[in-house]
């Protein structure tokens, strides 16, 4: 799972470290580096043979495969090169060619062909006289779309591919935990950014797979959670779902949520991963460093407290917001769904489409409205951590709109005053399946698949990926 993923363009999306930033990591694997096998521990282990490694004797046994080579940029070139795959009798499917990333003085040219094992094998050893093989049979980051035409996966935004890549993604997350805004309430007092700094240390250190710090909150700290837990909690019975309401004992009985105690997010985490396989990390991170995690169930938190001066404000998400607005409905499983599929729909998309499920996102998960039994009811974890915002959103005063991402993504997001408008659904389960079908808007020359064996993101760019996480699916019925 990830943390609130609320930012844009405004001072407090920023001052969480938030940015629209498509610049993860800069740099990209090489070409043919990229790999979809899957793991050879999981369940669903990859039964066929190795992949090409340049050498070109792992061709698979016969049928459809590819390589890519460059050659000199001069006349004759190419038509030597393909007089081989006559020579072999390799039949050509499709051929295409680009610029060489490696050398401005040669072209790479990528060839789709249908022939045997043994076939292809003699045509690599003849190619490799001729040219520089660059990749082989078939390059994972490269394949032919529906019309036909070449699909570079390093063309496509970079994203993790496997879970312990979600460190990648912080490589060069902007760090706003100790620096402080002259209008925030903490903004005069030594102790309380030092403190900051401190959880911004914490949070840097850390790595995926480690168990999340525990923290000693100090005395104010504890009271300054306090004040929300008691001052929300007379508000929940009336305008929380009940989904919330459901789980929010759970929390008091095996996590610790009470008024004396700030609840531990490594208890919080191993909970929710017992519970629905989601699981919190302690890092802040750019808005495709947020959703990239939620793909992989992984949410992003914060462990810091507001300033006590002013508990019922704060400028930017903490720990509060984190462990009283997400946690409970992060607990149920369809509301865990909607999340992770916002963050697979993410996955090598544009900046463009990445902000418009940013801004879906925003008046859903953070500020979503559901109806129950008649009443509306407060599902998003903006509203369900702010006292006055939830009293107002569930008052005759609230602008409420039914909920649609084509025009939802276009309404502005408010940061230092109530939402203009505020969105409802009739359920999880209806809000999940728009964002499904506002997904197939967003332009990617392919489908994305969450591994939880392998804890692996698959891409289905033709039939035969997507037959084999059919069969997968089906195997896991039958079991």
């Amino acid at each position: 799972m990830q943390p609130a993923m609320m930012m844009f363009s405004s001072k407090y999306w920023a001052r969480r470290g938030f940015s629209l930033d498509s610049a993860l990591p800069e740099e990209r694997p090489a070409a043919g580096s990229l790999t979809l096998n899957r793991s050879s521990s999981g369940k669903n282990e990859e039964k066929k043979g190795n992949k090409g490694n340049g050498k070109g004797e792992s061709a698979s046994e016969g049928g459809k495969t590819a390589v890519v080579f460059s050659l000199k940029n001069e006349v004759g070139g190419l038509v030597k090169a393909l007089r081989l795959f006559q020579e072999k009798h390799v039949s050509m499917v499709h051929i295409e060619s680009r610029k060489s990333k490696r050398r401005n003085s040669e072209v790479e040219i990528f060839v789709d062909c249908d022939c045997s094992k043994k076939e292809f094998n003699e045509l690599i050893q003849l190619l490799k006289f001729q040219t520089n093989i660059v990749s082989l049979n078939p390059p994972e980051n490269i394949w032919t779309d529906e019309e036909g035409k070449a699909v570079y996966l390093d063309c496509v935004p970079w994203f993790p591919r496997k879970i312990s890549e979600l460190d990648k993604c912080s490589q060069r997350v902007l760090m706003y935990g100790s620096e402080l805004d002259a209008d925030h309430p903490g903004f005069k007092d030594n102790v309380y950014r030092q403190r900051r700094k401190y959880f911004v240390d914490v949070a840097m250190s850390y790595k995926y797979g480690q168990p999340i710090p525990r923290v000693e909150y100090t005395a104010e700290e504890v009271k300054t959670w306090g004040v929300v837990f008691r001052e929300l909690s007379k508000l929940y019975p009336t305008h929380a779902c009940r989904e919330y309401l459901k789980n929010f004992p759970l929390l008091s009985k095996y996590c610790g949520y009470r008024e004396d105690n700030v609840p531990q997010l490594e208890d919080v985490s191993i909970f929710l991963k017992g519970k629905i396989h989601i699981w919190f990390i302690n890092r802040y991170g750019f808005m495709k460093t947020l959703f990239s995690g939620l793909a992989y169930r992984v949410f992003h938190c914060t462990q810091y407290i507001r300033h006590g001066s002013d508990p019922l404000y704060t400028p930017e998400p903490d720990t509060c917001h984190e462990l009283l607005g997400h946690v409970p409905l992060l607990a149920d499983p369809k509301f865990a769904q909607f999340s992770q599929e916002i963050g697979l729909a993410s996955l090598g998309a544009s900046d463009e489409d990445v902000q418009k499920l940013a801004t879906c996102y925003f008046f859903t998960i953070e500020f979503g409205l559901c109806k129950q039994e008649g009443q509306l009811r407060a599902y998003g974890a903006g509203l369900l951590s702010s006292i006055g915002e939830l009293k107002h959103a569930l008052s005759d005063k609230a602008n409420v709109k039914t909920f649609d991402p084509k025009t939802t993504c276009l309404q502005e997001c408010l940061i230092t005053t109530f939402q203009e408008v505020y969105f409802v659904s009739e359920s999880f389960e209806e809000a999940k399946e728009k964002m499904r079908d506002f997904a197939k808007s967003i332009n990617r020359p392919f489908s994305v698949y969450f591994n939880p064996y392998t804890q692996s993101i698959e891409i289905l760019k033709d039939t035969r990926s997507i037959e084999n996480v059919v069969q997968d699916l089906r195997s896991d019925l039958n079991t």
